[in-house]
């Protein structure tokens, strides 16, 4: 893998620039970290790799010394599950998934997308709605949505970057505005689509579609009538459904009407705030602290990031209180000492009791010392 990636012809620089790059770009990375505590030996394999899922499907031979490795960064991908195994006394590898954050983008700004909207901010979306109205398309209205834009539905596609990490929802106030929208969507790939409108209406708009001569694969992926047939009724209630079929779309892989070939997806923590920070060029030491793995009741996800630095300043969390104290402690000695350490934060005893957590599990972290790592 190492011989393959060295091929790649990409630029050496900082690795969270590009890790930050691709998310931006909508697309899903995995990030291979290599660690050795004090009794390991010094592997050969590079520190961190970073790989998209079309890198990893261009790696058509990789070594069958790290053919492991392979298998378990595309399984990362297709999971979201963070992975982490020792191959040799310590040695170890930690293989990280990251997703871009899920946007949610609105077409029309109605009577159906003001409870869309606010739907879609609670549950974790970046939410973007268009309308070319202003007394509709404006923050008083929207005040959860990140973005706002009172465009044209035919000019307002160069704003949006639509790709893998967007939900598109067109609830526009007519027929022609949702199928206009609906013809510039399909020729971007995204994650989800869906169009309101009554069962012999979406019969129409399929048969103009592909008598336009889009494809019949790409039309039957159109989710029309939308959302989760429950009996909405209200505007809320209709929201409800949409959202809910969203979800469905976001959290199960390849969803399918047959319930045992669904398989869940976890979403994977993403501290953007971490990852900007360690993509700034800066030398000043400090630790990554990762979680790995848990078992209960806990206050932070797999995946979940904090920086350290040596006075004591951090950036991020797993989750306060005792949980973090040890974890600041031992981060320092592993800035001093420039060697990767593992540590179980076990809050099911009297400590956390003490501190008054209602968490009552079991953290396993990774830090890690941070350098500057570039792409080779």
């Amino acid at each position: 893998m190492e011989r393959e990636a060295n091929a790649m012809n990409i630029v050496p620089e900082n690795i969270y620039i590009r890790l930050l790059k691709e998310l931006k770009e909508g697309k899903r990375v995995v990030l291979i970290t290599t660690m050795q505590n004090e009794n390991g030996r010094k592997s050969s394999f590079p520190p961190k790799l970073l790989f998209t899922e079309k890198d990893l499907l261009n790696l058509s031979s990789p070594s069958l010394s790290d053919s492991e490795l392979y298998g378990m960064a595309l399984s990362a991908l297709e999971t979201g599950n963070l992975l982490s195994i020792e191959r040799s006394p310590g040695e170890r590898y930690l293989i990280e998934p990251f997703f871009p954050e899920p946007r949610l983008i609105v077409f029309g700004g109605g009577h159906i997308a003001k409870p869309l909207v606010a739907l879609g901010a609670m549950i974790g979306f970046l939410v973007t709605v268009i309308d070319d109205r202003p007394s509709f398309a404006n923050r008083e209205r929207f005040p959860l949505a990140q973005r706002v834009l009172c465009e044209s539905f035919d000019k307002c596609f160069d704003q949006l970057n639509l790709n893998g990490s967007a939900y598109v929802v067109i609830v526009t106030r007519g027929h022609r505005h949702d199928l206009d929208c609906l013809r510039r969507t399909l020729k971007y790939t995204t994650a989800y689509v869906g169009m309101i409108g009554s069962k012999r209406r979406v019969r129409g708009v399929r048969e103009i579609l592909l008598k336009e001569g889009f494809p019949e694969e790409l039309v039957e992926k159109v989710n029309a009538p939308i959302g989760v047939p429950i009996g909405a009724a209200t505007p809320e209630e209709i929201a409800i459904s949409i959202i809910a079929q969203v979800i469905r779309f976001r959290r199960i892989v390849k969803p399918s009407s047959e319930i045992r070939d669904e398989v869940p997806m976890n979403w994977p923590e993403l501290d953007r705030e971490v990852l900007e920070e360690l993509s700034r060029d800066e030398d000043d030491p400090k630790a990554i602290v990762t979680i790995v793995s848990t078992k209960g009741s806990v206050p932070r996800k797999t995946g979940a990031k904090m920086l350290v630095w040596p006075y004591g300043k951090t950036l991020g969390s797993i989750g306060g209180g005792c949980s973090e104290g040890k974890v600041i402690r031992t981060a320092q000695e592993v800035i001093r000492s420039g060697e990767g350490r593992t540590l179980r934060i076990d809050m099911t005893g009297d400590l956390a009791e003490e501190e008054g957590m209602v968490c009552g599990g079991i953290m396993d972290v990774i830090i890690e010392p941070f350098g500057i790592y570039k792409l080779s």
